[in-house]
């Protein structure tokens, strides 16, 4: 009965998902450092693949919301993750906010 459209529902979903266990996975296993930042990095991709309109699963609002939420989120992540054991950077990024 399957004529192509539930692959197509499900579009790139199960490549993030997979993706973010992966992300998930490394955090436990290596360092939550790069744990941090391939997470961050599957959420981008998520986020360029719903510009791009492929949308499936990852649609959940409009396209414009899903990629700018997506992106900062992933930004974010990866921004967090870059700065966990980097005390130098920490302090050039915290410098910029100073008074």
């Amino acid at each position: 009965m399957s004529n192509g459209t539930e692959r197509e529902t499900w579009g790139p979903y199960p490549l993030i998902l997979v993706g973010a266990a992966a992300g998930v996975l490394a955090m436990f296993i290596a360092d939550p450092r790069w744990g941090g930042f391939v997470l961050g990095a599957v959420i981008m991709v998520a986020a360029a693949l719903r510009f791009a309109g492929y949308g499936g699963q990852l649609a959940l609002r409009s396209k414009k919301i899903d990629v700018i939420t997506l992106s900062v989120f992933g930004f974010v992540l990866v921004l967090t993750s870059l700065l966990l054991g980097n005390n130098e950077l920490k302090a050039i990024i915290l410098s910029l906010f100073a008074p």
